[in-house]
Parts: C-alpha cells; sequence; structure tokens
C-alpha cells in the first residue's frame, strides 16, 4: 500500500459531472476526532422510515438486499461506493464509509481510506484510531517472526484476538469492519523491504499462514460463512515483491514471469486464501506481470480469482494503482480508458479517489455501462452484508457487548509475549552457553543501537501498542545490566566502541542488540547488501573480544543478514533472530536467554551470504536456476548454494529424536488399462485422474531426549523425481509438539497424492511425477516409489 501522493503527469480536465463526484468526494477532510458509536446503515430506530426498503430487511437473502439497494440508487451515488472512501446516502440512511482499516500496528498518515490488521489493529489508512477511549491495542510480532514459530494455531489464535479489538473498537466509533491484511506474498529476494510484512519465502507455509490467520479475523462464533466477524484482504496479488531497488520502482516494475513459476510459488498463497481461507477480498497490486497491470488484466482478476477460485468478496486496487496504470506505466492514453480497463477486468474498489473522478466520463463515453457499475457495487455491499453494515445498530448484533475493556486484556497481551518466543530463532549456541543461569550470570552488559528501542519492535503498518518492553528493559528485571548503546543508531556512520568494549570487560556477560529497523529495510526501500550497516560488525567484533565472558548476539531485523563473521567467531557464543518482536518483545529475549522459554523458532526464510546478491537482481523474477548464465535461483526450493543459515534451521536447549513407524514403499495409481501410460513410458501423469482420491499415511515417532520441555516443530520435506524442472525440496506440511522431558508423541501425516505429492510442470499444470520420492525429517530419509 501506498501512503503518499506522488505527481503521476499531465492530466487531461475533468468535465461537469467529474467536478460535481469530486466536490462529493472532497466536501470533508478526515478529522481526528473519535466518536463514541459506530457507523452503520439501517438505523430504524432513529429512522422507522427505513425499515421500508428491502435492503434494510434482515429476513431477505443478501443478493435480494443487493439487488434492492442497487436499484436505488442514481449513477453519481453508484459511482461513490467505487472508492475506498465511499460517500453515503442520506436520504436511504447510509452513512459514509471509509474502507481501508489495516490489521497490524500503527502509523498514523494523511490518507484515510482503510486500516490495517497486519499484527495488530493499525491506524494506517484513517479507518481506525488512538485516542481517548482507546489510546492503544495489542501489537503482535511482525508477521515474519511470526511465522518462524510455523504453530498453525497460533496464526489463527492472533487473528482472532485482533478481530476482537478491532471489532471493540468499530463498536466505539474507532475502526471499520474491512482491514486490507495479509500480506501473502512470497519473500522471494532477501533484500525486499516489505519481506518482514510476509510469512516467509515457502508457498506451503505462507499459505497455511494466511488461511489460519483469515479464518481469525473473520471467523464467527457460530462459525456461518455468510457472516463474517471482520473482512480481511489477502494482498498484493500477484508477483509483488519488488518495491524501490536502484532504477527499480514498484509502479512502473513489470515482472516478467513464467507460467511455472507463477503456478508454483507466486499462485498457491492467494488460492489458498480464497479456497480454504474463504477471504472476503483480494488486493490487486501496483506492478504488471508480463506487459499487463495486475488492476487491469481480466485474466487474473475476472479469471482467475472469480472465475477458477470463486471469490466470495470484493477486489480492491492497492492504493493509487488505478492512477498508476494511467500516470505511471502509460499502459491508458487517458483516465477514463484506465478506469474502464480496471473495471472490466473485475475490479470493484479503488484505494483512492481515481475512479470516483473518472468513472462518469468513463461511462459516458461508452467506455463502461452503468451495468459494470452495478456489478462491482453489488460486491463490495455483499461483503458489508456479510458484516452486518446493514442490520441496524451493532450493539444489538453478535460482538455488540465488545469495547474498550476488550482492548489491550492482560490475555492479550500474554499472547503477543508468548508469540515473540515462539518465534525467536536461536542460531547458535557454543558450548550450551544459553540458557544463561540468574545465579551465575549476575551482570550483563546490554550494547546496541537496539537495545533500547520501542518502535523499531513492531516494525511497519503498525498501530499504537497497549504498552512496550524493549530488550534492556526485559533483561534488568532479571539480572543487574549496564547499557550502552555503541552506535547513535541502525546506520552506525560512528562507533563508541571504546565506552561498549570497558562495559564488555567488567561483566559476566554482553548482550548485543544490533541489525535494522524501517530506515534500512521498509514499504518503498528495498536493501542494497546483506551486511549489519555501517560499523555494526566492528562494533560485535570488538566488544566479543575484549569480553571476559560469554557473548550473545541478537539479531533484530526483518529480512536476513551475512552474519558470517559471528558465525565464525568463537569469542560469540550465541546468535539469536527476534525478527521486530512486538510490544513485549524484551520480555520474550529475556524469558530465552534466561531459559525461562526453550526457544522453538525456525527460519521462515534462507539467510544468503553477500556474494549472493552482488550480481542477482532483483528485477529477476525466474525462481529456477539457470546453469547456462549462472543465475543461482531462489529459496531453498531451488537454490543449492552456500548459505549462512538454512530455511527452517533453529536451535533448541533440548534434542528430539524421529523414527519412522508406518510409509508404504509403493503407491500404484491403477491406471486405466486405456490410459496412454500403459502403452509407452511417461514420466508423470496429470494430477486430475480418479487416483486423486488416494491418500499416503506417514507415521512418525517423535521423542524429546532432553532435559527440559521443549516445542518442536516436524517438518515433512519432500525431493520429488527430477521431472520437469521440480524442486530439489519441498515443504510438504509440517505439525508443531509440546513435548516435556524424555516424552514420546505419534505424528500422522496423510498426503493427498494431487494435493502433496504432485509437482507444477512448465506450462503450469499439476502433474504426479513417476518414480522414486525422498521423503525427508530431520536427519531421517524414507523412498517413496509412485507407479501406475
Amino acid at each position: 500500500m501506498s501512503y503518499h501522493r506522488q505527481t503521476r503527469g499531465n492530466r487531461a480536465l475533468p468535465s461537469v459531472s467529474t467536478l460535481l463526484l469530486s466536490i462529493l468526494f472532497f466536501i470533508s477532510k478526515p478529522s481526528n476526532a473519535q466518536s463514541s458509536s459506530p457507523v452503520f446503515a439501517c438505523d430504524v430506530i432513529t429512522n422507522p422510515s427505513l425499515a421500508g426498503y428491502g435492503f434494510c430487511n434482515t429476513g431477505l437473502k443478501a443478493e435480494a438486499r443487493v439487488t434492492d439497494l442497487v436499484g436505488r440508487l442514481t449513477l453519481v451515488e453508484k459511482i461513490g461506493f467505487l472508492v475506498s472512501k465511499s460517500t453515503g446516502v442520506s436520504r436511504l440512511g447510509i452513512p459514509d464509509y471509509n474502507w481501508w482499516s489495516e490489521a497490524i500496528n500503527s502509523y498514523i498518515f494523511d490518507v484515510g481510506f482503510f486500516s490495517s490488521i497486519l499484527h495488530g489493529v493499525s491506524d494506517v489508512g484513517g479507518g481506525s484510531s488512538f485516542t481517548g477511549l482507546v489510546p492503544g491495542a495489542t501489537s503482535f510480532p511482525q508477521v515474519i517472526l511470526t511465522a518462524a514459530s510455523f504453530n498453525v494455531s497460533l496464526f489463527q489464535a492472533i487473528g482472532k484476538v485482533v478481530s476482537t479489538e478491532a471489532r471493540a473498537m468499530y463498536n466505539v466509533g474507532a475502526a471499520g469492519l474491512t482491514f486490507w491484511s495479509p500480506n501473502v506474498n512470497i519473500f522471494r529476494d532477501p533484500r525486499w523491504g516489505r519481506g518482514q510484512e510476509t510469512p516467509g519465502e515457502d508457498p506451503t507455509l505462507v499459505s497455511k499462514y494466511a488461511v489460519a490467520y483469515v479464518k481469525g479475523l473473520q471467523g464467527t462464533d457460530g462459525g456461518d460463512p455468510n457472516r463474517l466477524k471482520v473482512a480481511a484482504c489477502c494482498k498484493h496479488y500477484t508477483a509483488y515483491d519488488v518495491d524501490n531497488w536502484k532504477d527499480v520502482s514498484r509502479y512502473t516494475f513489470n515482472s516478467v514471469v513464467n507460467q511455472q513459476d507463477m503456478d508454483d510459488t507466486f499462485q498457491p498463497p492467494f488460492r489458498s486464501c480464497v479456497v480454504d481461507g474463504n477471504v472476503a477480498s483480494v488486493m490487486c497490486s501496483y506492478n504488471q506481470v508480463n506487459g499487463k497491470p495486475t488492476c487491469a488484466d481480466p485474466d487474473l482478476l475476472s479469471g482467475v480469482i472469480r472465475g477458477q477460485w470463486k471469490l466470495n468478496g470484493y477486489i480492491v486496487s492497492d492504493c493509487d494503482s488505478v492512477e498508476v496504470i494511467y500516470a505511471n506505466q502509460h499502459y491508458t492514453k487517458t483516465p477514463e480508458e484506465a478506469v474502464a480497463k480496471s473495471m472490466l477486468a473485475g475490479l470493484d474498489l479503488n484505494c483512492d479517489h481515481f475512479t470516483g473522478q473518472h468513472a462518469m466520463d468513463a461511462v459516458d463515453a461508452g467506455l463502461v455501462n452503468e451495468s459494470d457499475v452495478d456489478t462491482a457495487i453489488s460486491n463490495n455491499f455483499a461483503t458489508l452484508m456479510r458484516l452486518g453494515f446493514f442490520d441496524g445498530d451493532p450493539k444489538k448484533q453478535p460482538y455488540g457487548n465488545l469495547g474498550p475493556q476488550d482492548v489491550c486484556t492482560a490475555e492479550n497481551q500474554e499472547l503477543a509475549r508468548e508469540a515473540a518466543r515462539q518465534g525467536i530463532v536461536l542460531l547458535k549456541n557454543s558450548d550450551g552457553s544459553l540458557p544463561f543461569s540468574p545465579f551465575a550470570i549476575k551482570t550483563v552488559a546490554v550494547i546496541g543501537p537496539n537495545a533500547n528501542v520501542t518502535d523499531t519492535m513492531i516494525g511497519n503498518y503498525h498501530g499504537v501498542p497497549c504498552k512496550y518492553t524493549t530488550p534492556l528493559q526485559g533483561l534488568v528485571e532479571t539480572v543487574s545490566a549496564t547499557y550502552q548503546k555503541g552506535c547513535p543508531d541502525v546506520a552506525c556512520t560512528e562507533a563508541d566502541i571504546d565506552s561498549a568494549a570497558s562495559l564488555a570487560v567488567l561483566a559476566d556477560a554482553v548482550v548485543l542488540v544490533m541489525g535494522t529497523d524501517l530506515s534500512i529495510e521498509r514499504e518503498d526501500h528495498d536493501r542494497l547488501d546483506l551486511l549489519l550497516p555501517g560499523k555494526q560488525q566492528q562494533l560485535v567484533t570488538e566488544v566479543a573480544n575484549a569480553a571476559n565472558g560469554p557473548v550473545v548476539l541478537v539479531i533484530m531485523s526483518g529480512g536476513g543478514l551475512d552474519v558470517t563473521f559471528a558465525k565464525n567467531n568463537p569469542k560469540i557464543t550465541s546468535i539469536m533472530w527476534v525478527g521486530f518482536p512486538g510490544q513485549a518483545g524484551g520480555l520474550a529475549i529475556a524469558d530465552v536467554i534466561f531459559g525461562r522459554y526453550n526457544p522453538s523458532g525456525r527460519l521462515p526464510m534462507t539467510w544468503y551470504p553477500q556474494s549472493y546478491v552482488e550480481n542477482l537482481p532483483m528485477s529477476n523474477m525466474n525462481m529456477r536456476p539457470d546453469n547456462s548464465t549462472g543465475y543461482p535461483g531462489r529459496s531453498y526450493r531451488f537454490y543449492t548454494g552456500e548459505t549462512v543459515y538454512s530455511f527452517g534451521d533453529g536451535i533448541s536447549y533440548t534434542q528430539f529424536h524421529h523414527w519412522l513407524i508406518r510409509a508404504p514403499g509403493f503407491v500404484s495409481l491403477g491406471l486405466d488399462p486405456s490410459h496412454p501410460c500403459r502403452s509407452s513410458k511417461c514420466l508423470s501423469v496429470d494430477a486430475t485422474g480418479t487416483y486423486c482420491g488416494k491418500t499416503v499415511e506417514v507415521q512418525l515417532e517423535v521423542i524429546n531426549a532432553g532435559t527440559r520441555e521443549g516445542s518442536h516443530t516436524v517438518f515433512l520435506f519432500m525431493t520429488p523425481p527430477a521431472v520437469h524442472r521440480s524442486p530439489v525440496k519441498h515443504l510438504v506440511t509440517f505439525e508443531k509438539l509440546l513435548l516435556g522431558r524424555t516424552e514420546m508423541a505419534v505424528v500422522r501425516f496423510d498426503l493427498d497424492v494431487c494435493k502433496d505429492l504432485s509437482v507444477v510442470d512448465e506450462t503450469g499444470k499439476r502433474q504426479i511425477a513417476l518414480g522414486e520420492y525422498v521423503l525427508h525429517v530431520g536427519s531421517l530419509t524414507y523412498s517413496l516409489y509412485i507407479t501406475i
């Protein structure tokens, strides 16, 4: 999403009808004033005459109500509902509505269109606000760290808490009901500034996160799929993961993607959102894909999202995207053509006002019909119907009892702490350096530009947290500490190494909290390298050399960093990645360091060496390697070169062992005697036959062989036969367990032959490869053969 306005080039003079619409859209500016009442339509108590309207009749089906409403609107009024800050119709008892809410954390921008709930209720977009009645909301870890927990139930639990707080805020006029989260793009390139918002580089993980979080946000207590607690939105569709790198801008970038990578990597999370998560909205992105703007591509919108996946909801543009089509990409000659192409492609709602300004002229020019406008606003209204927006007073509906007392509860804040603990990844722990004993470690030198930060902990798209606990504050609750920033900020152009080293000499242990912040990686700002910024590496090395006790390097960042120097330095005894850990980050870090929590996080993305990116353009979207050009490939699924740390890496304070209990050696598809592969050799068969009902049962015994209770993620990876340029390794599924010391559990995976054991061929179709599949669980490998 875009927070700022840019000059988009020369504009044609608006018509009279456009000017009239502009007056409607800008007659009032967003206010910071907070109401104590929610915004809703069909207030039959205040205006009994509204009860006669069909769209206010809750006894009718939603489709009939939407049809009735659309039929009562003039064309000018209809156009007012094509934009994110929708203009109400007072004669019908419909108030203005701001579609943009963000479920994440929280900045304030003068945009005023939506809100987000990426990792807590946010005031980005103006659909939510923090003043007076609700001064803050629970701020969970940034998504990339939550994903590192590999805990699907946690993903859903966070979504449920966030939606509860959002509904509570809505009931006092502090939030909307439509939230433009989650971000389910693949973290393809480690330099991407928005990688922190995503669940990582693996399509299986991202898909599972997307479905669970969406269900947590949208799910009603009764489980009615036709009702919504809040409306989620999966973004940014599709193949979007370059923001601003060198001379490449997201506003003009043409993402050239082959069909195999599209269907194997970029599309699966969005498909899961719609098909499995029943998400209420999908947001198209700024970029083009293979020469077409995503928000004006009928194949991607009407063809795939609505046609193949059967979206039950609305399609919204990223903010200014329709304007970008005309003014930045010059894909159309006029604004009206941009509006028409996007609407005819399947776009229902334009974040910002561009469509509202030019839709009337597009109709007058015959580029679109009024019926096209009807189709778009019908999808928007249907979503609001599912939210209860047209059902009268929300306080008399489900969730009407929620209020400020349900925001920032002790339970919600404890979940934020637990999420951070579960996500923290221990990457190095020489000689069992951690956990520290508070009886042996009496003093700690806490050093680094991120050691006592607040806003940095909550990343981008954040709100106002209930409270903060910084790493320094968290450690001080357990042990006596001295503190030195070492650098004035994370850029670390200068370092006070002498002062930092002098603290290290005197302490029993050293905790260095280094890394990045939003000045280094964020929306509209990609990184140029993977190194610790400025003189951070020098500071870490010299402090470690001066220390007399164990040295823990804590990396606070959204993306991976090349910390090979620390990995190979015996003086640095432990390395811990904490992402952007949310409001309770300092407590969680201290819990892990002092052993109150056994770390169980695993990396959701590969950490590459700096050499990987030195000659690798971010703009090359190919996932698979090309030996003829030396192109290395992307992610653990296709890249086989050197890494600093690999996808799935992470250390526990205990040890887990796996044994295979049950798995078949052979699976026969039982092809019909007339099948072509019976008479000629085939490398694969279509994943669409009657054999798709077949399942493969894999049972594993997992034991905690250590002396501590601990959580453990059981990863089931697969190496398929080497056909169709298939991945070298692919995560099929995973499950997280909590085991006491010496406790054993049995894990069962039921694998669908067509869904779980297929690969995507060069044309984008799923195929079941014939031959040997190697299944991997930890150090355990097992061969499974699929035959005809």
